[in-house]
């Protein structure tokens, strides 16, 4: 699929992540891996329910950097470290759903752990719902260079997959394409909203 191809693809997704508000006042980044130098990212500021491919600045996923001097996403640096660990990774998608966002304040360990449930099968490699499916959880940081420094040095003794939450931030997932992204977001998003009501019928 060309690059013009996935970038429509990615542009829909972000239109369908702002219908559902996950996206709220201009909040989530979006991006696309273009080759192992380059991927396209989502601009600072904008919508993301009207976003245009016009929207998306290309970065370096080196340093992090915009060539054409337009401001990129502030969480840039999570979606470049993303494609230096996970080469198979092409696509980032970086939400502010309310349930991400409350359980990763409630839930006081480093992962939340979901297992038992059905829809775990709509991640990657996941085949039963008897796994134990752990989702890190950081503890959020204005300094994105230090955030993902603690996440990479993380990363190195329990590799992550999927997708990771920041406390009172939001969840970042991904996929080696668009489409897997997206099902990688529903699937967590699904799962995160059965775990916030587990819990409120528990302590009821």
């Amino acid at each position: 699929m060309s690059k013009e191809s996935q970038l429509e693809q990615l542009v829909a997704a972000c239109h369908w992540i702002g219908a559902k508000g996950w996206a709220p006042a201009t909040g989530g980044n979006m991006s696309l891996r273009e080759d192992a130098r380059w991927c396209w990212l989502s601009e600072s500021g904008k919508d993301k329910g009207s976003l245009t491919p016009e929207d998306f600045l290309q970065v370096e996923i080196a340093t992090s950097r915009a060539p054409s001097g337009r401001t990129p996403s502030a969480e840039t640096g999570l979606h470049t470290l993303i494609y230096r660990l996970f080469p198979d990774a092409n696509c980032v998608l970086h939400v502010h759903t309310v349930n991400a966002t409350v359980l990763s304040r409630v839930e006081k360990s480093d992962a939340l752990r979901l297992t038992g449930y059905e829809m775990q099968k709509s991640l990657a490699g996941q085949t039963t719902h008897l796994d134990n499916v752990p989702v890190a959880i950081f503890d959020n940081d204005q300094d994105i260079g230090a955030l993902a420094e603690r996440i990479a040095q993380y990363h190195r003794q329990f590799p992550l997959r999927y997708g990771f939450l920041l406390r009172g931030h939001g969840l970042t997932c991904w996929g080696e394409d668009v489409v897997q992204a997206r099902r990688h977001l529903e699937g967590l998003e699904f799962l995160f909203e059965c775990e916030m009501q587990r819990r409120l019928l528990e302590r009821a």
